[in-house]
């Protein structure tokens, strides 16, 4: 821990209004006497806002926009709170390497993650990572800054925490004991859903997740299995395993939420209900253990859990994103930016009513097929990158508009 000024964890979450954000707080809310918030991050919702830093005190707060930043100031002052408002990226990564902080949740959705996580990792703070991009986008370059800075890296996303629970406790066995890293996927809304019909589902259905609450962004990710195959370049990245020794299974309850198959034929998987504060609370206590709040498994009472194979019952067909990881992860560095990329651009096109369902896979694959660019090695890079092959995909986008 750094020295700080308590003897409480100083906790910095980015993205304190969403899903993960909200979760992570209520977690830190339950554990008064281990965890201070120290710093919060919003990208528009000043009330939201505002009434965290009413409840959570923090030092200072961070919105987006210099204009959001100038309302919820205002709002502070108002309220008599002390919270020094700051705005844009500096004011990200100022919260997230600044020296009174011991810990990040990077809980930013898409590539404006990026920088604070770099700026983390550089300080050596314990990064909790739910950002996607760090890993999809920075690749390399992320790992680079983690290892350079002495940073501690802990995973978030439900499948990676189990992965990293299930692992052997030294990294440098992994490759001699392990075989395989299994990830489980709910199969989303439409997994019974016939590909044919793929054309004709709404934004609304596709938000509509059995099993997680989650934002839209990710609810679309989940629908097309595209959450899968980026957090199978999340754990390709996280935990060294080549492509070959990674698998993914359908398993519909969402109970064992990834395993680890081992050398001799065992497997080890974790279990619990679905609930995003426990991978939370684990990230936050590591290596020890506290309460999450979240309700425990009744194995008394618990459904039979089923699995299916992503290769048969018309899985291919539903899910054609899933094996453009594998061809992503064999291609030249940068090329999973550019997926991230280009899938980010078509699900808010679909969001917005611009373009079907099922193209949001075409544009997907048409930008990766399009897109020649030299390997990224700097943030800069990585930012160029990002940003020439969102303007492909948009280029896309409006070439499908009727």
């Amino acid at each position: 821990m750094n020295a700080s000024s308590s003897s409480r964890l100083q906790v910095t979450v980015l993205g304190a209004t969403g899903s993960i954000g909200t979760s992570t707080l209520d977690v830190i809310m339950r554990h008064p006497e281990l965890y201070q918030v120290f710093a919060l991050s919003a990208a528009t919702q000043v009330d939201k806002m505002l009434a965290l830093c009413r409840t959570h005190q923090p030092r200072y707060a961070v919105m987006a926009s210099e204009s959001h930043a100038q309302t919820l100031r205002q709002a502070c002052r108002e309220a008599g709170l002390k919270t020094e408002v700051l705005a844009g990226e500096r004011g990200l990564v100022d919260i997230s390497c600044h020296p009174e902080v011991d810990a990040v949740m990077a809980a930013i959705v898409g590539a404006a993650g990026l920088a604070p996580c770099l700026a983390a990792a550089r300080a050596g703070k314990r990064l909790m990572l739910a950002n996607k991009e760090a890993l999809v986008v920075g690749g390399q370059v992320f790992l680079d800054a983690v290892k350079q800075g002495g940073a501690t890296l802990l995973p978030v996303d439900s499948e990676h925490s189990a992965i990293f629970q299930s692992l052997p406790e030294d990294p440098a066995s992994w490759s001699q004991r392990v075989d395989k890293i299994i990830l489980t996927a709910s199969g989303g809304p439409f997994r019974t859903a016939d590909p044919a019909s793929l054309c004709q589902m709404t934004p609304e259905q596709a938000c509509a997740h059995p099993n997680w609450s989650m934002g839209r962004k990710i609810s679309v990710d989940s629908a097309t299995m595209m959450n899968k195959a980026l957090e199978v370049i999340e754990a390709h990245y996280l935990f060294g395993m080549p492509p070959e020794r990674m698998g993914v299974v359908i398993h519909p309850q969402s109970i064992i939420h990834s395993m680890v198959q081992f050398h001799d034929a065992s497997i080890v998987a974790q279990m619990g209900t679905p609930d995003m504060r426990v991978p939370i609370a684990y990230a936050l206590s590591w290596p020890q253990r506290i309460a999450s709040g979240a309700a425990t498994l009744d194995f008394a009472n618990l459904s039979a859990m089923t699995f299916e194979s992503v290769d048969a019952h018309g899985h291919p067909e539903r899910f054609p994103a899933l094996p453009l990881v594998w061809q992503v992860l064999r291609a030249q560095p940068g090329s999973t930016a550019v997926l991230n990329a280009a899938n980010e651009v078509a699900v808010a096109s679909f969001l917005d009513g611009r373009i079907r369902f099922d193209q949001i896979h075409q544009v997907n694959a048409d930008t990766l097929q399009q897109s020649h660019f030299a390997s990224p090695h700097s943030l800069e890079d990585l930012l160029e990158l990002d940003r020439s092959s969102r303007a492909k995909a948009q280029a896309l986008v409006e070439a499908l508009q009727p």
